[in-house]
């Protein structure tokens, strides 16, 4: 119920109402961002707290048999990995201009620092985080709600995004893309 509502938000969203105000006529005319179905950051919060209530009402207990000082130490290590990801990513954004929140136009194709290396440093720090917290905190169903919780990343959001980055800045974003893997790994 939640997502279809966020659905007809993001839709209604995407058009801008015809309506004349003080001499100026505005047109059903497309916002320039991505076409997601999901507003991002919707997805792993969503996926944490939907494991939290899982682990709660029927944890696995998978996760809690490793030693906790080995799983708060590793995990430490990861979610800082994770952290680093995505801070490295929103400060590249930030430095050529361009705006981080998705709702926002795109308006330079960053391909230095960690974009050099993934070019969805944001979705692959906070996918790499939740599984840190994982093992922290003993979630064995956010090891299992990461895997959908990414799929559903990848087709609501990043294949949209893909697109409209496509239509804005053409070739270059396909050379781009030839470049540098959408994950770490391709």
């Amino acid at each position: 119920m939640i997502f279809i509502a966020g659905a007809q938000f993001l839709a209604a969203a995407n058009k801008v109402s015809s309506f004349k105000t003080t001499g100026i006529t505005m047109t059903d005319t497309p916002l320039d961002r991505a076409n997601f179905i999901i507003f991002p950051p919707v997805i792993p919060y969503s996926t944490l707290a939907i494991a939290c209530v899982l682990q709660w009402l029927a944890p696995l207990g998978l996760v809690a048999n490793i030693d906790q000082g080995l799983r708060t130490g590793l995990g430490a290590l990861i979610v800082i990995a994770g952290m680093a990801t995505m801070s490295a990513g929103h400060r590249a954004l930030l430095r050529h201009g361009t705006n981080v929140n998705p709702l926002r136009p795109t308006t330079a194709l960053v391909t230095d620092g960690v974009f050099r290396r993934t070019r969805n440093p944001l979705y692959v720090g906070v996918s790499v985080a939740l599984c840190a917290i994982a093992l922290i905190f003993a979630l064995d169903w956010m090891l299992v709600l990461i895997v959908p919780a990414c799929v559903i990343l990848h087709f609501a959001v990043v294949r949209r995004e893909e697109s409209y980055l496509e239509r804005k800045f053409g070739e270059a974003y396909r050379r781009y893309k030839e470049r540098v893997p959408r994950y770490l790994l391709d």
